[in-house]
């Protein structure tokens, strides 16, 4: 199995992308190690401060040496630019806020898996037009389970990830995937920088939470 499919699977199988960022590479390593020892397997950075690049190239290093079953993806990328210097690093994959055709390009190009941000119909058609095989429905919190219940039967077979808002609850995450999302996007809920003691008890509920709902 090719890279991209490997990577769109273990997010499926996963049910939780977690995401986050952080300037100080060390802070950076220690989160996803708790994470990777609770049992995640799909991580995404996001590309949110000057730093972004150099945490990434030492997040990926470590990876390589202490999580080799981690697939390691870079988000927030809007511009070819910023594709290229994370692509170059090694990203496992890319997740975008927009849609933006020329980074879906470049990202195909590399054989791997783009992740587009969507909050409409129209973009929807937009991002499958250009290979989206996983679309963001993003701000999650602001569209909702209803949005995704409505949207469906248009993108019949079109798999659906929201981020932004989705919270650690089992109400919550069995109305997302009742409504028919594949994997839900988890950020601040989840992951807090400033303190990481319960990340780890989190995760793991999380986790657990996620095969709950999932439960027809």
């Amino acid at each position: 199995m090719d890279k991209k499919n490997s990577v769109l699977q273990a997010i499926v199988q996963q049910g939780m992308l977690p995401l986050c960022y952080h300037d100080d590479a060390a802070q950076v390593i220690a989160i996803v190690n708790t994470l990777y020892q609770a049992g995640v397997r799909v991580f995404e950075f996001t590309n949110r401060g000057a730093n972004a690049a150099e945490v990434f190239a030492a997040l990926l290093k470590v990876r390589d040496a202490d999580m080799p079953e981690l697939y390691l993806g870079i988000g927030t990328i809007k511009a070819t630019e910023e594709a290229v210097v994370f692509l170059d690093l090694g990203a496992d994959f890319v997740v975008s806020p927009t849609i933006n055709p020329a980074v879906g390009n470049l990202v195909h190009a590399a054989g791997l898996l783009w992740i587009p941000g969507c909050m409409t119909p129209t973009e929807i058609y937009t991002a499958q037009q250009h290979g989206a095989a996983l679309i963001k429905l993003f701000p999650a919190n602001i569209l909702g389970p209803g949005f995704m219940s409505a949207i469906k039967e248009l993108f019949k077979g079109q798999l659906f990830i929201p981020t932004g808002g989705v919270d650690i609850e089992i109400n919550n995450l069995k109305s997302w995937f009742d409504a028919g999302v594949c994997a839900v996007g988890m950020g601040s809920k989840l992951i807090d920088p400033k303190d990481t003691t319960a990340l780890s008890d989190k995760t793991i509920l999380a986790l657990d939470l996620i095969k709950q709902a999932r439960i027809k």
